[in-house]
């Protein structure tokens, strides 16, 4: 089987009681809400890359203010060629704040809309996990930077 990894930073930024979520919109065209971010680029810092996704996902510049946590998951994925692939996401979890530029939706991207949310609103939102993994992270702030919500055992 083959095997593939790919490196994303996110941000979460929390700002008068709301978080800031862009809308992922899927290869079957379904939407969630998630963190911005996105993959990392060939000789990129995780710290440029998550402030080059708010940007692109969002129109704001930001800051990186604090290490959340890293989370990783693995998928078995139907590989491109056939047969399967071991798929694994390293995601790099940042708290940011916002420094300039102004709300907007990224343009020919994977997202197709960004919004703040009051975050007592965020269990009623289609979400993808990542959320609820940032926002423990950011609300816990684990030592070890480690979610309980990303081990297996808690499904």
């Amino acid at each position: 089987m083959r095997t593939e990894l790919r490196v994303a930073a996110y941000a979460v930024c929390v700002r008068d009681g709301e978080i800031l979520l862009a809308r992922w919109v899927d290869g079957g065209g379904v939407r969630r809400w998630t963190l911005p971010g996105g993959g990392m680029d060939h000789g990129e810092l995780p710290v440029e890359t998550v402030v080059r996704e708010v940007e692109e996902e969002t129109g704001y510049d930001a800051e990186v203010v604090a290490l959340l946590g890293i989370d990783s998951i693995r998928r078995e994925r139907p590989g491109r060629l056939g047969g399967s692939l071991d798929w694994q996401g390293l995601r790099i979890i940042y708290e940011a704040g916002i420094t300039g530029g102004s709300l907007r939706n990224e343009q020919g991207g994977s997202t197709d809309l960004a919004a703040w949310h009051p975050l007592d609103s965020v269990p009623s939102l289609h979400r993808v996990e990542l959320v609820d993994i940032g926002l423990q992270l950011w609300r816990d702030r684990p030592p070890t930077g480690h979610s309980h919500l990303s081990d297996p055992a808690n499904g």
